[in-house]
């Protein structure tokens, strides 16, 4: 396996804090982004490769896994708890995350005991008093499904794998795959829930498993940040393009547009693309593009000069 220095990708140390890999990657994933580089593979790869590092060193436990077993870290990660462990482990392909939750009861705590089948029937454990097991429905089991906010925007099929504990033949309880295809609705907003039924805890005595619910968390984005529906973007002007105005490329979460930058535009003012947001129908919310006007820190001899001669003769006044 093709070992990667995931500290190098993003340039810190390898005692970097969570917020000093965070600081590092959004510098990083704005300079390769694939909306601000079109047609670059090169740029492309990058970003893919600064966004696998900053997954893995943004996670305590992934990265103490990498710290700890450098190129065969991924191996830790498939570790199958011993029988009787309540545990249920959600993963999902592109950028999305992982959350864990509490799936399967230990297979003494299901409603019918085990029944006639390993000797425990009988009201005590929830069967009849003739041994036969009751039959009930299984428990709805919830757990986190990180989406990018890509992913949540276009909506579409998402291939999800989980562990799940189930009963063996022998009786015993046992940890076992599962992959799911999930259907993801177009522009889901945080926080929201799918239900997939029948996915949930197994039913007891025959009866129907319960339904399993994914409840969305959007995850951070390089580029943008989400204010409820409406998606918000820092567009960074040099001086005289706010004032004389431009056209700027604008990354979006449908893919980059040319947006007319109006002149006069001040820091903090705001501009409107109708329907980017997330949400659907009425209530699908917009992108906002927000000025953020730089100066520069150095000028050659120059450029000072006729910034000089602009302060003279300029009649505008900012306070």
């Amino acid at each position: 396996m093709e070992y990667k220095d995931y500290y190098n990708l993003l340039g810190v140390a390898k005692g970097a804090s969570k917020e000093e890999v965070g600081k590092a990657f959004k510098k990083l994933a704005r300079k390769y982004h694939p909306d601000l580089n079109p047609n670059d593979p090169a740029a492309e790869g990058k970003f893919k490769e600064i966004n696998e590092a900053y997954e893995v060193l943004k996670d305590p436990e992934k990265r103490k896994l990498y710290d700890s077993l450098g190129p065969n870290w991924k191996e830790g990660q498939n570790f199958q708890p011993p029988p009787g462990y309540e545990n249920f482990q959600f993963r999902s392909g592109g950028f999305g995350g992982e959350g864990f939750s509490d799936f399967f009861e230990t297979i003494f705590g299901q409603t019918g005991g085990f029944g006639q089948a390993g000797g425990f029937g009988g009201s005590r454990f929830g069967g009849d008093p003739f041994g036969r097991p009751s039959r009930s429905r299984g428990r709805d089991a919830e757990v986190r499904l990180t989406l990018n906010m890509e992913e949540a925007y276009r909506g579409g099929l998402k291939t999800i794998t989980l562990q799940e504990q189930v009963r063996g033949a022998d009786g015993m309880p046992r940890m076992q795959s599962k992959t799911l295809e999930v259907n993801i609705p177009a522009g889901v907003k945080d926080g929201a829930k799918i239900r997939l039924s029948g996915q949930g805890s197994p039913g007891s005595g025959g009866g129907p498993a319960g339904d399993l619910l994914l409840q969305v968390a959007i995850a951070e984005h390089p580029l943008f940040r989400l204010e409820g529906v409406n998606v918000v973007y820092d567009l960074r002007l040099a001086p005289w393009e706010a004032v004389l105005g431009c056209s700027v490329r604008i990354p979006t979460l449908d893919g980059p547009v040319d947006m007319n930058i109006p002149a006069g535009l001040s820091s903090g003012q705001k501009l409107r693309l109708a329907g980017k947001g997330l949400g659907k129908g009425e209530s699908q919310g917009d992108q906002f593009v927000r000025i953020a006007i730089r100066s520069p820190k150095t000028l050659t001899d120059r450029e000072r000069e006729l910034w000089e001669e602009l302060s003279a003769i300029a009649t505008f006044q900012a306070r």
